[in-house]
């Protein structure tokens, strides 16, 4: 009787191993769901980025706005007879402007120097 149990015992065991582990199990069938919905997930981001830059194509094909926009926030242009006030924080700094150092003459009665030629 304990030798029929064991060997029934082995056979559920091994009849289990193949629907938990083996191709096509339980196992491998989360892990392909999880890539699935990962898949989908990525697909409805870049659907989604999609429709935003045919918006967008869309709107530089047809009218005039959409370049008018751009080129004032990314170019910072301004129209013909138009006044560009900017206002500050008090509390920040004004931003730095890059001013070149002026150059010197050279002194009177001298030639400025000359750089040496390399080959």
């Amino acid at each position: 009787m304990r030798l029929i149990l064991l060997s029934l015992t082995a056979l559920l065991l091994l009849v289990q191993f193949p629907l938990w582990l083996g191709k096509g199990g339980w196992l491998k069938v989360w892990d392909l769901d999880q890539q699935v919905y990962a898949a989908q997930k990525k697909n409805d981001e870049l659907r989604a980025r999609n429709s935003k830059l045919a918006s967008e194509v869309q709107d530089l094909k047809e009218g005039t706005g959409a370049v008018e926009e751009r080129a004032r926030y990314e170019l910072g242009m301004i129209k013909d007879n138009e006044i560009f006030v900017q206002i500050l924080d008090p509390n920040t700094s004004p931003p730095l402007q890059e001013v070149a150092a002026p150059v010197k003459p050279p002194p009177k009665g001298k030639a400025p120097p000359q750089r040496k030629k390399t080959p």
